[in-house]
């Protein structure tokens, strides 16, 4: 997590400053892969190949498996103890991790840590990589990773499920467009303070909006190229409803043609929630919830356009 959100600004130790890009101080470039954490790896491995997905890698020394489809990563982490603590003793799968892509690893997780974040203690084994990480949302994990181009962090930490495609193409032009998350009660602003600060997001105006979900508060981030920013979207409870569960909810996927990729989908058996309040159109549509949690959000997004 962070001081930022525990702290008032006058409280705050003053910024220093570490980069010179004002406007995307960590050099973000997009996201990485999305890390859920299960104890029915098999379970949620069938709802990701529904949607498109591939298992195209092991872990090395840990029960975690690489689904990918085009540009997206998935990771499933089914390893006992961070299965266990990720999902509080449950059987539903939670997503437990981010990892941002950024120019410099190292330098973005100081930058941060300067700002108030809180690090996490990361043990890596051998010939595994040490990949820098805060708190997040609900316990989830902020990971840095400046290895993405030709050497990658899958060229150390996973070793290649045989005879399979490494990279499969993307289902009706899948790719990533944002996370949901879900936050307590009046604390938008401290969580907009939390993204502005540390990483650079910008607030999207309220008349501003995409897909068929369109609650709550929109903030893009940065990146290097703009095709590979992205939407954070945080959703306070209803209003009387008591609910400080804080926590990242659901993926959302860009795709170009939203009524092809639902023929798609559908054609691989997902079911898609079909209700007078929300149902699929061209501008979004929604899975139905799998496995007690696991649900994945369609928005339309030109490609290379960039959220």
């Amino acid at each position: 997590m962070s001081d930022l959100l525990l702290n008032t600004t006058v409280s705050r130790e003053p910024l220093q400053a570490s980069f010179s890009d004002a406007a995307n101080p960590l050099g973000l470039d997009g996201i990485e892969f999305v890390e859920y954490a299960t104890t029915k790896p098999q379970a949620l491995g069938q709802v990701l190949e529904m949607m498109g997905f591939r298992p195209v890698a092991r872990h090395r020394s840990r029960e975690v498996l690489l689904y990918r489809q085009g540009d997206l990563n998935i990771v499933v982490n089914a390893h006992p103890s961070d299965a266990r603590g990720a999902t509080h003793g449950s059987d539903v799968p939670s997503i437990s991790a981010m990892a941002l892509r950024v120019r410099d690893a190292r330098a973005a997780y100081h930058y941060v840590l300067e700002r108030g974040a809180w690090a996490v203690t990361t043990h890596a084994e051998v010939m595994e990589l040490n990949i820098p990480a805060i708190h997040g949302a609900g316990g989830s994990r902020i990971y840095f990773v400046d290895r993405y181009k030709e050497f990658s962090i899958y060229d150390v930490d996973f070793v290649p499920i045989p005879s399979v495609d490494q990279r499969p193409a993307a289902t009706a032009g899948i790719g990533f467009f944002g996370v949901v998350q879900y936050i307590g009660s009046e604390r938008s602003n401290d969580w907009i303070a939390f993204y502005s600060e540390l990483f650079g997001t910008e607030l999207i105006p309220d008349e501003q909006r995409f897909g068929i979900m369109p609650k709550g508060t929109l903030l893009r981030t940065p990146a290097l190229d703009p095709a590979k920013r992205f939407m954070l979207q945080l959703v306070e409870p209803e209003v009387n409803v008591h609910d400080s569960d804080e926590k990242l909810q659901r993926i959302g996927l860009g795709v170009p043609d939203v009524l092809a990729a639902v023929t798609a989908l559908r054609a691989l058996g997902v079911e898609f929630v079909e209700t007078p309040a929300a149902h699929t159109e061209q501008r979004g549509a929604i899975t139905k919830t799998y496995l007690g949690s696991v649900v994945f959000e369609l928005v339309h997004n030109e490609p290379h356009q960039g959220a």
